[in-house]
């Protein structure tokens, strides 16, 4: 009777399961609905700031998929996630006329090695909306850029990766002289040689790149809830075009 009982006890489990699971796992990707005030970011991370209030028209102009209504929070929380992070951008409400667009999916600046997706998507978005910034800051690959884009022109380009400098488009602008960024010794070394006796790379900081941002538009670690009024962005899948792809060597 005893084993009866426990095989129909591990069934109704079974099926509990069978039935809940795929309920479950909705649930995981299911975002809140009520409106919160705005979350800092910045660290680690890449994103566009955009002129503009209309986050639906960014949406837009960048082919996002899937866009449904996420609150800050969430949507932070989503674009910093190692998992969840790989495919999605955070389309964060207006603050103060600036849309940012959050994730590490946007295209990167990567070097000669790989195409220059970042480069066409901003002078695009450059024919669509008055100004247009770019930033990424991401230690772990020593990246950092920033770029401007003002009425359709590119008025700056700059990023550096782990070989080097990738972009240098444009003079450096005035807040970038003002913040040492014309000069590459980011990191209080000068005249210092690394230990196989080659000329060390150095690279800007994050706080560099939060600094300049802060000038150029918004400094994103200082948002807040006095930032703005609560409201909801969008949450989307980048576009499969932006995934890296590295260039084929021609013999």
């Amino acid at each position: 009777m005893i084993p009866t009982i426990i095989i129909l006890v591990l069934a109704t489990i079974a099926v509990a399961a069978f039935v809940l699971a795929p309920r479950l796992g909705e649930r995981r990707i299911l975002y809140p609905t009520s409106p919160d005030q705005p979350v800092p970011f910045g660290y680690q991370m890449s994103w566009l700031a955009i002129r503009t209030r209309d986050t639906n028209a960014v949406v837009e102009a960048l082919g996002l998929i899937g866009a449904k209504p996420c609150n800050w929070n969430s949507g932070i929380g989503t674009v910093y996630d190692a998992k969840l992070g790989q495919s999605n951008v955070f389309v964060c409400p207006h603050v103060n006329g600036w849309t940012f667009v959050v994730g590490l999916p946007l295209p990167q600046p990567l070097g000669r090695s790989f195409a220059d997706k970042a480069t066409p998507l901003l002078v695009e978005l450059g024919q669509r909306f008055v100004e247009v910034q770019f930033f990424v800051a991401f230690p772990p690959v020593d990246l950092f850029a920033w770029a401007r884009l003002v009425d359709g022109r590119l008025l700056r380009a700059f990023a550096i990766g782990d070989d080097g400098v990738i972009w240098n488009k444009g003079k450096p602008t005035r807040e970038e002289r003002t913040l040492g960024l014309t000069r590459f010794e980011m990191r209080g070394v000068r005249d210092r040689r690394g230990d196989a006796g080659g000329p060390m790379i150095l690279h800007p900081t994050e706080d560099h790149v939060m600094r300049l941002a802060g000038k150029w538009s918004l400094d994103p670690t200082s948002l807040g809830p006095s930032s703005a009024p609560a409201a909801m962005g969008l949450i989307a899948q980048a576009p499969a075009h932006w995934r890296v792809e590295r260039l084929r060597r021609t013999a």
